[in-house]
């Protein structure tokens, strides 16, 4: 048995999941409770066009530590999670797709590498060493073509912002969050580069990616969109040095 007094909140955006949300909740509560911290789940449904709300909504009397809130219309996955983080009340969070490509039992990979690297921030990589991972060539060489262009903009210290299991400390997100304007899929790395830009330490993860549902054609529109916001993200990053400012007026306003 862990430390009961650690408190986990786990983030899991969906949309259109209606035929995988409840056994991605059953499978995630199941672990957490096998764990034996204290835990809570948030289903952020994102403007679903589907059964997923009224199916994440259904196990709210199973589990009491279930918050299921929803979007009228599909905002993004970083629009979500930030409405998320008005609900969490634990130390740690946890960022965990509704797919299950990445199991949460994964999860105490990441929070022992947090205690032992003494880390803010965890993350699952596919470039891992360890990682144990199963996608096409083509979207391989995408994700490395892309670590590439972001190491070079940011000099992060990490090889893969894009892998939907993270783990922080919950203080991070409520001094980043507040900062991040991307809303789709560029909102990881923007979060990533705001708490470097912080001096909050990340580490990475191995992971184990087991695809639940088959790969489709690359959306080259996403890829064009993920390279534009990140391109804007270094642009109010270094030319326009947006989140100092924003930092610089949240002082002042909490010094007034």
């Amino acid at each position: 048995m862990k430390d009961i007094k650690e408190k986990i909140s786990i983030i899991m955006p969906a949309y259109n999941e209606a035929g995988h949300i409840a056994s991605s909740i059953e499978e995630t509560a199941a672990a957490f409770n096998n764990f034996g911290y204290h835990w809570e789940l948030i289903v952020m449904d994102d403007g679903s066009t589907d059964d997923t709300y009224k199916n994440a909504i259904a196990l709210a009397q199973k589990y009491p530590q279930l918050i299921v809130r929803r979007n009228p219309v599909n905002t993004g996955k970083g629009r979500a999670i930030k409405k998320a983080l008005h609900y969490i009340t634990g130390e740690y969070t946890l960022f965990l797709d509704a797919d299950m490509d990445l199991h949460p039992l994964q999860f105490q990979t990441l929070f022992d590498i947090m205690r032992l690297d003494k880390a803010d921030i965890v993350i699952g990589s596919k470039l891992h060493p360890n990682s144990v991972v199963n996608y096409p060539l083509q979207r391989r060489i995408i994700s490395f073509v892309y670590y590439l262009l972001v190491r070079a903009l940011f000099n992060l210290p990490c090889h893969d912002t894009q892998t939907g299991l993270k783990l922080f400390k919950t203080e991070v997100l409520r001094n980043v969050l507040p900062k991040v304007l991307v809303k789709q899929f560029a909102f990881d790395l923007e979060v990533l580069v705001n708490a470097h830009h912080l001096g909050y330490k990340i580490a990475e993860a191995p992971i184990v990616l087991k695809p639940q549902r088959h790969y489709g054609r690359i959306d080259l529109r996403a890829i064009f969109t993920t390279g534009w916001d990140t391109l804007a993200v270094f642009y109010r990053m270094h030319i326009l040095k947006y989140y100092d400012r924003i930092d610089y007026y949240r002082r002042k306003d909490l010094a007034e």
